[in-house]
């Protein structure tokens, strides 16, 4: 789990300002491409990642029946997902086939579940989008076409609109999108996001007071430096 001050940067942060910070260490390709929220309103998301794998599905081996099954790994993976942590699904960047519905979403909300995300769709995406619990897809899935894709494992590493996710991991999520935060440099980034942000709303003050980029942003004049300095001590 992350602590409380790690979870306050974070939640406080843009995912524009965490890919920069991630640049800076050399990630390079850590947001998720193609998805964005269901309901932009809601506060930023963040949990650890929980995941799901699917893979082309067989008809033989994914007909309506399979959802009978207990141990059907779509529905392990609703109910053992932990409060706090994020289910994220590799669907293979295809909509075509819903990742999840609102019933399956509904209990992630109602266990404490900190969101959901696929790079495939969701069905019933316009009672997702009234529930409060941040959800991130491409695009409204067909309801009944279950011919496309199939779960087959749950908490491994996978695939998700391009970028590599292991459980684990930290998801933050906001307006725009999802990135995904490597495990053992969670702590570090939160640093270089909460420096970055704090020089960010320096360098926004000064624009909408007329200043120039030159020097400010990036931070390359030496007074520039020093007013920054003595804002930073007054603030």
């Amino acid at each position: 789990m992350i602590n409380k001050e790690i979870k306050k940067t974070y939640l406080n942060s843009s995912v524009a300002t965490i890919c920069t910070a991630l640049f800076k260490r050399g990630f390079r390709n850590q947001f998720i491409q193609g998805i964005f929220p269901l309901n932009p309103n809601l506060p930023n998301m963040i949990g650890l990642a929980f995941t799901v794998r699917y893979i082309p599905a067989r008809e033989d081996l994914n007909t309506l029946e399979v959802f009978k099954n207990p141990n059907h790994p779509q529905r392990v993976a609703v109910e053992e997902c932990p409060k706090d942590y994020v289910l994220i699904f590799d669907s293979r960047k295809d909509p075509r086939a819903a990742s999840a519905g609102a019933i399956l979403i509904t209990r992630l909300m109602v266990k404490g579940c900190a969101g959901v995300v696929t790079d495939g769709g969701f069905r019933d995406s316009n009672e997702i989008k009234n529930l409060q619990i941040p959800s991130y897809h491409n695009r409204a899935s067909s309801p009944t076409n279950l011919t496309l894709h199939q779960a087959v494992d749950i908490n491994v590493p996978i695939g998700c609109g391009d970028v590599a996710v292991w459980p684990g991991d930290l998801l933050v999520g906001d307006k725009e999108g999802v990135v995904v935060i490597p495990a053992h440099i969670v702590k570090g980034i939160a640093d270089e996001v909460k420096s970055m942000t704090i020089y960010e709303d320096y360098v926004i003050e000064k624009v909408r007071k007329g200043s120039s980029i030159k020097g400010l942003y990036p931070l390359t004049d030496e007074q520039e430096k020093s007013d920054f300095e003595d804002w930073s001590k007054s603030n």
